[in-house]
């Protein structure tokens, strides 16, 4: 990493009081935060109000300074942690701003878990503004949101697709805002590709499959959760199994690092003894938690990386794979797109707008060599009475067994090249999927918010006569 990016000495660096899930810990939101801070240090003094269910450490304070410092080339860093259970309360928040007087609050995760924040955000941003780096997974555009992203000053959006959407659901309240376009950003250090030869990969080769030939490998990398579609991606590589004659199936086989049965998902040997139960279908289960290493191992191992998930915000496990040179068959949805690289018209990266908020239709066709899209053929609104509406966009598995067969008709080099290809666009100035661009892109939002931010009003006038209707103002049909 460079730390020389945009350094400041530490008596002149803004604080920053992020909370989110605790940056120790291994969840996706916990590696993004984490990430940020790493590449940041050298410009902020970070605060972690770092959450959990029940967090063991609540009411404790951690200096991970040091830590900080070995992870990055700093000597400086100030790097604060405040574990709490849930992501803390009002009061809570009001005692530690007084304690630590942060510059500004960031948020990281659902704006659900944040509504007792959001409540009091009148009193906090008279002194200090509110980011949020936010993601939403799918359309039409979540106007029981608004109020939410009312109380931020800058907005942050993960995908294009969430950027697009801040922006409708906020109209003319977003007229003050600040939007940017934040995409996840990983270690590309901790996720590379190997040569095909190493000795450890064969090794970890042979210690996965024993003495059987294997010469296709298929990756799924997720948890057992409904909108993931696990089933349907079983039966997608049943159906690509089913048009090679046997002795090249027998050669086949997907590797799912997943939860087996899940009360949100479902009971996934079930589904195997249905569709995948005769020797030479090969599916093997990976339920142990792995470290970097082991991770990197199994997406150099797998010659396509897959996730139909119904409606994803980001699909970090395709990061990974793209990081690690293995192509990508995705679902069309989300901010999957993304990472997909489709070119609209113009030949230009495509940037969703209320007259195409997404490209599930197939609209654009053009996209990176590394992926493989498997295009909706389903939309469907799902709802809950938090999340009233949302696209469902189901694919067929049939589509995706397609994509299976056109990759396995290549050979390991041909698909090899086109995950290097990945990678490189990857980790390149446009897309800057790593930690590096991502704390760039950071701190660039941040210090533009100072320049610009103006404290809330003490008093604000609202003509109760007048309703704003929530009414959809992006097209459902393009």
């Amino acid at each position: 990493m460079n730390s020389s990016f945009a350094y400041l000495p530490p008596e002149e660096r803004k604080k920053i009081m992020l909370i989110t899930d605790d940056i120790r810990v291994h969840s996706g939101v916990a590696t993004v935060g984490r990430e940020i801070v790493i590449h940041t240090a050298q410009h902020f003094n970070w605060v972690n109000v770092g959450g959990a269910v029940k967090h063991p450490d609540e009411g404790k304070r951690f200096d991970l300074s040091e830590d900080t410092n070995k992870n990055t080339q700093l000597t400086d860093s100030s790097v604060i942690l405040y574990p709490v259970s849930g992501y803390g309360n009002a009061d809570l928040i009001r005692q530690l701003i007084e304690i630590e007087k942060p510059d500004a609050i960031m948020l990281i995760t659902d704006p659900r878990y944040f509504t007792w924040l959001f409540a009091i955000e009148n009193e906090i941003r008279k002194h200090i503004p509110i980011v949020y780096l936010n993601i939403w997974d799918d359309y039409p555009a979540p106007l029981y949101n608004k109020a939410f992203y009312e109380a931020c000053d800058l907005l942050m959006g993960i995908s294009k697709q969430t950027v697009n959407i801040n922006k409708i659901v906020l109209g003319k309240a977003g007229d003050k805002k600040l939007f940017k376009y934040v995409p996840h950003g990983l270690n590309h250090e901790l996720y590379y590709p190997l040569d095909p030869q190493d000795k450890e990969l064969k090794e970890f080769k042979s210690k996965v499959f024993g003495n059987k030939e294997i010469d296709f490998v298929l990756f799924f990398n997720s948890r057992n959760i409904r909108r993931k579609q696990i089933p349907d991606t079983l039966l997608a590589y049943r159906y690509f199994l089913d048009k090679l004659p046997k002795e090249k199936a027998a050669k086949c086989a997907f590797i799912l690092h997943t939860e087996v049965v899940s009360e949100h998902g479902t009971d996934l040997n079930a589904v195997k003894e249905l569709l995948l139960n005769e020797s030479h279908h090969n599916v093997f289960f990976s339920t142990s938690k792995l470290d970097n290493k082991s991770l990197n191992l199994l997406y150099n191992l797998a010659d396509a990386q897959i996730l139909l998930t119904s409606n994803e915000g980001w699909g970090l496990s395709i990061t990974e794979a793209m990081l690690a040179g293995t192509p990508i068959i995705a679902n069309v949805t989300g901010g999957m797109q993304d990472q997909m690289r489709f070119e609209d018209e113009n030949g230009k990266w495509f940037t969703p707008s209320p007259e195409v908020p997404s490209n599930n239709t197939g609209r654009y066709k053009e996209h990176g060599e590394w992926a493989f899209p498997v295009y909706p053929t389903n939309r469907s609104i799902q709802g809950s009475p938090q999340t009233p509406y949302i696209w469902d966009d189901r694919c067929r598995p049939e589509d995706a067994a397609e994509q299976l067969l056109k990759l396995h008709s290549m050979t390991r080099e041909e698909r090899k090249a086109l995950g290097l290809k990945g990678r490189e666009w990857a980790i390149g100035e446009e897309a800057g999927f790593t930690g590096e661009m991502q704390g760039k892109r950071v701190i660039e939002s941040i210090d533009e918010l100072f320049k610009t931010w103006t404290p809330r009003e003490k008093f604000e006038f609202i003509n109760t006569n007048e309703v704003e209707d929530r009414v959809n103002t992006h097209n459902l049909l393009y």
